[in-house]
């Protein structure tokens, strides 16, 4: 029964404003019979109790201030501007934080590009001692791979492994820019118009 003053709840037996209730267009007075506040706690209710009976993890609600949000993944509350923008997204917000994501974008990049696991990489640079092999700088980062076989040959810093890429991996370019670091630069010998000897 609803009138001018406000409608009794079922749920709560509280009698409220009709802005209190949702629609429903199959009641006579076009409302639902329990108040929004109970509909949104029995939903709740159903939905932990179906989750239990599922064997999944229920999710418990948080408060969290204005202006942040909690990411299910690291369990931090986050101010908005930890988050990237996601406009199909409810509150327009990505569902992990920037930090969460950049790991987890880090590890598909691994498996993708190369097969690896976080911990196959981290299992390989713990065999190069922590170090680049070419350099012996500590902390490479970049995983280097063979471009012609696909295989994975170590972990490299940013200039180690750019320096192999820019001379395409090619070893005879390696060992001449070895020779022309240590002072051995080699002049082409004209053997005849347009042709030139190359070094043995």
């Amino acid at each position: 029964m609803s009138d001018s003053v406000g409608k009794g709840c079922t749920g709560c037996k509280r009698r409220l404003p009709l802005p209190s209730f949702a629609a429903d267009k199959n009641r006579r007075d076009g409302l639902q019979v329990r108040c929004r506040e109970c509909v949104a706690e029995y939903g709740a209710t159903y939905y932990r109790r179906r989750r239990k009976a599922l064997g999944k993890t229920v999710r418990e609600r948080v408060d969290v201030p204005h202006g942040h949000k909690l990411c299910r993944t690291c369990g931090e509350i986050k101010p908005h501007g930890e988050w990237h923008r996601n406009a199909t997204a409810s509150d327009g917000l990505s569902t992990r934080c920037k930090a969460c994501r950049a790991v987890q974008s880090r590890a598909s990049h691994l498996k993708r590009h190369y097969g690896l696991t976080v911990a196959e990489r981290d299992t390989m640079l713990k065999e190069q001692f922590g170090i680049c092999p070419i350099c012996l700088e500590p902390g490479p980062k970049h995983v280097d791979h063979d471009h012609d076989t696909g295989k994975v040959r170590g972990v490299l810093c940013f200039n180690c492994n750019s320096a192999l890429g820019k001379l395409r991996d090619d070893p005879d370019a390696m060992r001449r820019a070895i020779a022309y670091l240590e002072g051995n630069v080699w002049k082409p010998i004209l053997e005849a118009p347009g042709v030139y000897q190359l070094p043995s």
